[in-house]
């Protein structure tokens, strides 16, 4: 079954609580968090994942496009995320292997997020122990970007390698999807989506999301 992340990074945040019981339908929620270093934009921190995690128990999926992410894994697993997921060019590859082992000990599910400009293989040295690979399919940053179907390949490679090494990890694409979009990550080996405008964007919410997942 394709799930679908709503990303909040598209609420109305002066109605965020509104706009999460909104997309209850979903599968997860995903978070975006951006601290103006590893990406230009700042979005929130810890205490907000707290309070979204008060007023709603859905799956929290918290994206750190932060720098050193190791810093912050504990702080938002208590926060209440389910999963964490950080950004390979965000570190050295022995502290985002750190990061991970930090996930372990605070009991949440682990992911990493490819970029771009990352090649599919550098998954590979921490592939069997994921939940999940995120897959970035515009530049991380900023909402409302266009969908970069270059990233097909990296998506199909990602996909092939999770089949040969470790079949229950989810792979999850994040930018620019929408109904036309949706069906080309799927059909190159996607199984969560995250959407941000195509599902606060739609006059009816439950319907955008049902069609996302085609």
């Amino acid at each position: 079954m394709i799930k679908i992340a709503p990303s909040i990074l598209s609420a109305d945040f002066v109605n965020l609580e509104r706009d999460i019981q909104r997309v209850s339908s979903a599968d997860y929620l995903h978070v975006d968090v951006m601290d103006g270093a590893f990406v230009p934009n700042i979005t929130i921190g810890a205490p907000v994942v707290k309070s979204i995690r008060k007023c709603t128990g859905m799956f929290l999926d918290v994206h750190l496009m932060v720098d050193k992410p190791a810093r912050y894994v504990e702080a938002f697993a208590q926060a209440g995320a389910d999963l964490l997921s950080v950004h390979l060019e965000a570190d050295h590859p022995t502290r985002i292997a750190e990061a991970l082992r930090l996930m372990d000990r605070c009991g949440v599910k682990k992911a990493v997020a490819l970029r771009p400009i990352t090649k599919a293989e550098a998954v590979l040295p921490y592939l069997e122990q994921l939940d999940m690979v995120l897959v970035m399919t515009v530049e991380p940053g900023f909402g409302g970007q266009a969908f970069l179907e270059s990233q097909l390949d990296t998506i199909r490679k990602v996909r092939n390698m999770i089949e040969t090494y470790n079949p229950a990890c989810e792979l999850e694409v994040d930018g620019g999807i929408a109904p036309r979009t949706a069906p080309l990550a799927v059909q190159a080996g996607a199984n969560v989506l995250v959407a941000g405008s195509a599902v606060y964007g739609a006059a009816d919410i439950p319907a955008a999301i049902a069609a996302l997942r085609g």
